[in-house]
């Protein structure tokens, strides 16, 4: 009996695969106010849960794309998915912060494993005609996975045990394993690639370009605000007035489905008018959004926050279409060059935004991711004038 071709794989799979991978990411952003208390630290050092998973996928996002040029796509994806099941198990048996925070680390740099290799499965494997449907059902799991990380990890820890939502990432790798194992086809146009040279050239190449280093910059401060605003809202949420429980919080990030609808809209204005008219509109729409969170009203802050994260996925389909107009050649190479600026980006938020509402709470935090936008502005401005 012949498998079937990648082609031939429904949009669904590529969908299922793209939520399964992202439940990891974001998952313990719900709980943050929780292993505050529980390992009794401040928001800062807190924050780093998230921040420990940033900063490995950022690390390892270039390398994996290398990885996978040589070892195959397919199964790249299989032993990422595989290995991700011991973090997780691991995370929910930690004692301490530090034991947590070196699970996640782990945790993140296997989850480009699936992200970077299954996205040149995507354009290799599939047919011109079902790629673009491919595509956006891949991004589409990732937003999915997104929100339904941060709110099933809430619902389940509303009774106070946290280690029940790294049980749950555990299942999710392993089903992730299973979808991979049944359903993705062994690779027909792939043709490994382990020229240590040209790999070399083409990072040398990249780091000369100064639109795409223009790029990596703005990825790295959309998603310091992005991370930075959801890392210290559940803190905020969870104080008076408001006293949210996890499971609460975790239905506040119902916002992030916003980029199901906001990500296929960005193709139009993309189009007609380019990255660098979409990045300016999409600042303008973000820091409106964080200013309208000064209001006490829980709906308020809640709207703002939506129009907050609205403005971030046009920002990040900017880019991503930036980092196409940029480069001609090691596109795979550009694009992991890029997620490792967007993630470190991440990183950073989860550290520097955790001191500023440890020193003025939401006051404090605010300013400085409006001061984030502002720059990501004016460096798409300057680097994207002939886009």
């Amino acid at each position: 009996m012949t498998r079937p071709r990648g082609g031939d794989v429904h949009p669904l799979i590529f969908a299922a695969l793209g939520t399964l991978v992202f439940l990891n990411v974001y998952a313990p952003q719900s709980l943050l106010p929780l292993l505050s208390r529980e390992f009794r630290v401040g928001p800062a050092q807190v924050g780093t849960v998230v921040g420990a998973t940033m900063l490995a996928m950022a690390l390892a996002s270039p390398l994996t794309g290398v990885l996978a040029d040589a070892w195959g796509r397919r199964r790249t994806v299989l032993w990422a998915y595989a290995l991700l099941i011991l973090p997780a198990l691991l995370a929910a048996a930690a004692p301490t912060l530090e034991v947590l925070n070196a699970a996640r680390f782990v945790q993140g740099l296997l989850i480009p494993g699936v992200m970077v290799a299954l996205n040149a499965y995507i354009a290799e494997e599939v047919s011109p005609a079902g790629r673009s449907r491919a595509l956006t059902a891949y991004v589409t799991g990732t937003v999915l996975g997104g929100f339904l990380g941060r709110f099933l990890s809430g619902l389940v820890a509303a009774q106070g045990e946290w280690q029940v939502a790294f049980w749950l990432l555990a299942v999710a790798c392993t089903a992730g394993w299973i979808v991979a194992r049944l359903a993705l086809p062994t690779e027909r146009a792939f043709e490994p690639r382990r020229d240590l040279a040209a790999v070399l050239a083409g990072v040398r190449d990249h780091l000369r370009n100064p639109a795409l280093l223009a790029t990596c910059a703005v990825g790295f401060l959309i998603l310091f605000m992005l991370v930075g605003t959801f890392n210290t809202l559940t803190l905020r949420l969870s104080d008076p007035p408001y006293g949210l429980t996890t499971a609460q919080t975790g239905s506040v990030f119902a916002v992030y489905l916003l980029g199901v609808v906001i990500t296929p809209l960005a193709g139009p204005l993309l189009g007609a008018r380019g990255p660098r008219t979409a990045l300016l509109a999409a600042v303008g729409a973000s820091i409106a959004g964080l200013l309208l969170t000064y209001s006490t009203p829980l709906p308020l802050v809640i709207a703002g926050v939506a129009a907050a994260a609205c403005g971030v996925f046009l920002a990040q389909s900017a880019a991503l279409a930036a980092v196409q107009r940029s480069v001609s050649s090691a596109r795979s190479l550009a694009g992991g060059l890029y997620h490792l600026s967007y993630y470190g980006g991440g990183a950073a938020a989860s550290v520097v935004a955790g001191y500023a509402f440890e020193a003025g709470g939401w006051g404090a935090t605010v300013p400085l991711l409006v001061v984030s936008l502002l720059l990501a502005s004016l460096v798409g401005a300057l680097g994207w004038r002939y886009s």
